[in-house]
């Protein structure tokens, strides 16, 4: 598959890009990016979630009626789960929601979001490029040039760009990474994938194996 080269204002370079078949063609798995999204959406959880059971509610031990005779369940003190203000039975506990996904697993997740993207045609291939200073309106006017402004976009760079991160930043839908931390979660959630012109080598070279 080749695609075209588009400069910084959505102009065609003449140039073509071929993807690699093998990251852009294959067959798509969707359990693995399954796994992977729940694996990325889990991480994200804090899990500090917490409430408190019977040991950790202040109140007194005393028992509040005799065992017997009184027509109702029995009961040992205030801070019995069965009453308002007594601890929660089986509460939510701190704990880490990750799980483990084997690194293969990761690259067929990775793999097969960017041949959905390659299938319906939303990837884009940008001229390497630079923003003399960091100004999100030259940001929107690049994402109008490329007539994208109205989708959610992620734009891939080899290495990190602080002016073209700043000027990203504050724009709703849009998200700027650099190749080696692309997340299957980034890819299935944008709607055009902006791909610059060097980190297509970067990108196959860390998927093809």
């Amino acid at each position: 598959m080749e695609l075209a080269v588009y400069n910084i204002k959505g102009e065609e370079t003449g140039k073509n890009i071929s993807l690699n078949q093998n990251v852009y063609g294959v067959d798509p798995n969707d359990h693995a990016i399954y796994l992977d999204v729940k694996q990325y959406l889990a991480n994200l959880r804090q899990g500090t979630h917490k409430t408190k059971e019977r040991s950790e509610v202040a109140g007194s031990t005393r028992k509040i009626k005799r065992q017997k005779g009184t027509g109702t369940a029995r009961a040992g003190d205030i801070k019995n789960p069965i009453f308002r203000g007594g601890g929660r039975t089986f509460g939510p506990r701190p704990r880490d929601y990750g799980f483990k996904l084997n690194k293969k697993v990761k690259k067929l997740a990775r793999r097969s979001a960017l041949s959905y993207k390659a299938k319906n045609d939303m990837i884009r291939i940008v001229e390497d490029f630079n923003l003399e200073s960091p100004k999100t309106k030259d940001y929107i006017a690049f994402l109008n040039n490329m007539k994208i402004n109205e989708k959610k976009s992620l734009l891939v760079l080899t290495e990190q760009n602080k002016n073209i991160y700043l000027s990203s930043r504050n724009l709703q839908g849009v998200k700027v990474v650099i190749a080696s931390e692309i997340t299957t979660y980034d890819i299935m959630n944008a709607s055009v994938l902006l791909l610059s012109e060097s980190s297509v080598d970067v990108l196959e070279n860390m998927l093809s194996n």
